[in-house]
């Protein structure tokens, strides 16, 4: 497999790999620190090992973190060189500042400020090192999981199609699309192979690890015995979305059957895990409501400078939420009170005319956002989740995208796996797009993948990914 599956999420190995490597690049770091700092005229070094040991996981632990934090173990990341290194510096910067918060927490796992300062640079020099590495081999070169579709007709040309980017192709390498005689062939002359041995002997021959099929019509003339051969030689085979989900991180709902959803691992989660979410959501919604609030005020007293004393700063919305029931959003008030007066309910747009100066800067920095930690603290809506719509939204995108309403299974969020993946939008078809994301996380929500959609949340924020 080129995927690892963590609590229900899939981790591309790759990435894994590149992580670990930062983890003892970064815990070398501080030992090569140790060893410059301390180093006495015998060449024997002072230090306590095996407390420094602890400091060095902590210290890698927390840089590892920003450095997730900035995308960079993503394959829907930014690939050129010069901004990835931007991006490793502005993790380090970041974490520098939370480690100190660390070790003004938890004083024993200071390193001192020699230490410290001297392990950034190091970290700096290695980090780029490995990216560069990891940039020139590893990323520009052809993955070794090697693919084989079972079917080359419409459903094999629309999940290629689908997978057109490099980036969605850069974790396998495409070997071929089996023709089966009766399926009209509609993909490139290029991909097409023609069987002249078994199916599993052609695929050993060929060194194949996984067969997916993409078969048109799988009721007539499926290759039960062929694929059963193909999996006990040890290759593995999956259907067509499937391995969409696995490579994407998105449901194909073009190609979402409901005995897929039916039959699949995935959409439950347990009482317990729900019990530890609500906690996660409570604790969490409290800090930043306690840590966040000069922003708020700010936030607030710009609205009345802009609008005058008797405008109202929050701005109260109806939106759908768990199992479809109507709750009260609250956000800052961005556009203008009569936004909507003469036109009615309708989505924000880029350079919206309706949105206030102030608005716009908030908008910006998702300040306007901050509210809705209210509505987690009281139990509408989690920190994690899909993006709650409203009522007059949902009743139209039912209409028309199957499967939307399996987004209602789960609370509504502040941010989500759709705010990582997919940028603003205001259209059907974006809404279209968004909804595959959600059903992944509706399919493999846990706390892992909650906790991993925070981190690089911070991305989103900072390099103003979906603002409007």
């Amino acid at each position: 497999m080129n995927t690892l599956r963590i609590f229900n999420h899939h981790v591309h190995i790759k990435f894994v790999l590149l992580g670990v490597l930062h983890f003892l690049i970064l815990v070398g770091s501080v030992f090569a620190a140790v060893n410059i700092r301390f180093i006495t005229a015998d060449g024997s070094v002072i230090a306590d090992y095996p407390l420094m040991t602890l400091k060095a996981v902590a210290y890698a632990v927390i840089i590892v973190l920003c450095l997730s934090a900035m995308g960079l173990y993503r394959a829907q990341r930014e690939n050129r060189y010069l901004a990835l290194f931007v991006r490793v510096v502005v993790a380090l910067v970041f974490g520098a500042v939370l480690a100190v918060v660390v070790y003004y927490v938890l004083p024993g796992l200071y390193l001192g400020r020699g230490i410290f300062g001297l392990s950034l640079l190091l970290s700096l020099i290695g980090i780029a090192s490995a990216q560069l590495l990891f940039h020139a081999t590893v990323d520009q070169k052809s993955a070794p999981w090697r693919v084989l579709l079972y079917g080359a007709g419409e459903n094999a040309t629309e999940l290629l199609a689908f997978l057109r980017r490099r980036s969605d192709r850069s974790l396998f390498n495409l070997m071929g699309c089996v023709v089966i005689d009766d399926e009209p062939c509609k993909v490139d002359e290029s991909l097409q192979c023609r069987l002249d041995v078994p199916l599993a002997e052609y695929a050993r021959q060929r060194n194949i690890d996984e067969v997916v099929v993409a078969m048109d019509d799988r009721r007539r003339n499926f290759p039960a015995d062929a694929l059963i051969e193909c999996r006990v030689s040890g290759i593995n085979v999956v259907d067509m979305l499937t391995f969409y989900e696995r490579q994407t991180g998105k449901v194909k709902t073009e190609l979402l059957q409901p005995s897929w959803i039916i039959f699949s691992h995935g959409f439950r989660q347990s009482a317990v895990d729900n019990v530890l979410k609500r906690l996660l959501d409570l604790l969490a919604s409290l800090v930043l409501l306690l840590v966040l609030w000069p922003f708020m005020v700010v936030a607030a007293v710009a609205i009345k400078v802009e609008d005058g004393l008797s405008a109202p700063v929050l701005f109260r919305q109806t939106r759908v939420g768990l199992n479809g029931r109507e709750f009260a959003i609250y956000k800052f008030r961005s556009m203008r009170i009569d936004a909507e007066a003469m036109s009615g309910p309708q989505w924000a747009s880029q350079n919206d005319p309706r949105v206030t100066r102030v608005g716009h800067i908030i908008r910006k920095l998702r300040i306007d956002e901050l509210p809705q930690l209210w509505n987690v603290f009281i139990g509408d809506m989690s920190l994690v989740g899909p993006r709650p719509e409203r009522p007059e939204f949902v009743e139209h995108l039912t209409t028309i995208l199957p499967y939307y309403r399996v987004r209602e299974c789960v609370k509504p969020g502040v941010t989500g796996w759709a705010q990582l993946g997919y940028p603003y939008g205001a259209s059907d078809e974006d809404a279209n797009g968004k909804l595959q994301l959600d059903l992944y996380y509706v399919k493999n929500r846990s706390l892992f993948l909650d906790l991993l959609i925070l981190i690089n949340t911070i991305e989103v924020v900072l390099f103003r990914k979906g603002s409007r």
